[in-house]
């Protein structure tokens, strides 16, 4: 398994591709800037980087971006063009999510109402602006869920600054209410029949810095005594070194990876190989694809995943 990744890092690499190694790349390597045309492949990228960033992207499989970095050019269609990334539906959020896990929630959830490519969500009634992170895993999970490529939040993201700017032509979109009882059931449609896990996953995304330090933090005097697995990107893992955010995870029990994917990472096999079936993590979007390789997923809080780990994989009720 190793050879063939090597072999195809090696090949990548004598193209001329840089190999950053990341899925955060927006949080770490040249993030896009308005209105800049790019073609990118990874779906939590592209969504970050239209509704974001402001930038332009298609979901491009991987020979269409590589051809794209080999020609400078990409096919004029979809989200480069102003009329596909005016708003199509609009959802009344009637609670501003406050975790990482909670803002997944959502975007599964509005997900699962946009329910193709071409729908572009915008959100009104956010009561503040998110973090970084936790646009991160909205997005993940929008675009996990609902194959969604651009969403926006009124008055935050920067191609609707104001509730008029949701309008296609003066069109009457259809709308939906999301409120925290939506999202709770959400949490609950996948934890509710699992009361142990047999590892913890903090990844897909990969973590920033500050999600790092989050982690560090939680296991301060404490020790996993079960398998916990923490990844980031290889721009983010130096710093985590120097500001001994590693030393302390690892210290606890906990391994730091980086610049993997735990998901594209041979999941089913790793499963077997270790007796793993349930996993508790804080991403939406690991939650939603990592079923289809037998495992039973815990969707919760950072704090309640680092206390299942901790307890033998109990999950705190």
């Amino acid at each position: 398994m190793l050879d063939l990744e090597r072999r195809a890092i090696a090949a990548l690499e004598a193209l001329g591709v840089l190999m950053t190694n990341t899925c955060i790349n927006y949080q770490t390597i040249m993030p896009p800037v308005l209105r800049e045309h790019v073609a990118y492949g990874d779906t939590g990228v592209v969504i970050y980087s239209n509704s974001v960033c402001g930038a332009r992207s298609n979901f491009e499989g991987g020979p269409s971006a590589l051809s794209a970095g080999l020609t400078g050019r990409t096919p004029r269609y979809g989200y480069h063009l102003d009329e596909r990334r005016a708003a199509t539906l609009v959802v009344d959020v009637g609670w501003t999510p406050r975790e990482l896990n909670d803002w997944g929630a959502l975007g599964g959830i509005v997900g699962r109402l946009a329910g193709d490519y071409w729908q572009v969500p915008a959100l009104v009634g956010i009561d503040r602006i998110p973090s970084s992170d936790e646009l991160k895993h909205f997005g993940a999970a929008l675009a996990s869920y609902g194959s969604v490529a651009l969403f926006h939040i009124v008055g935050i993201t920067p191609e609707v600054r104001l509730d008029d700017d949701v309008l296609l032509r003066g069109q009457a979109l259809r709308r939906h209410g999301v409120g925290e009882t939506d999202i709770h059931a959400f949490h609950q449609s996948y934890a509710a029949a699992i009361d142990t896990v047999d590892v913890v996953v903090f990844s897909a995304p990969q973590l920033s810095l500050m999600e790092i330090a989050k982690v560090a933090g939680l296991l301060d005097g404490r020790r996993a005594t079960i398998p916990l697995l923490v990844v980031t990107s290889p721009q983010v893992k130096p710093d985590a070194d120097r500001l001994r955010l590693t030393e302390r995870i690892e210290a606890a029990g906990g391994t730091v990876l980086s610049g993997m994917c735990f998901y594209q990472s041979y999941a089913r096999e790793m499963a077997e190989a270790n007796g793993w079936q349930r996993l508790a993590t804080n991403s939406a979007k690991l939650v939603n694809i990592i079923g289809g390789y037998g495992y039973r997923p815990a969707l919760l809080s950072m704090e309640a995943c680092i206390e299942a780990a901790c307890r033998d994989g109990r999950i705190a009720r």
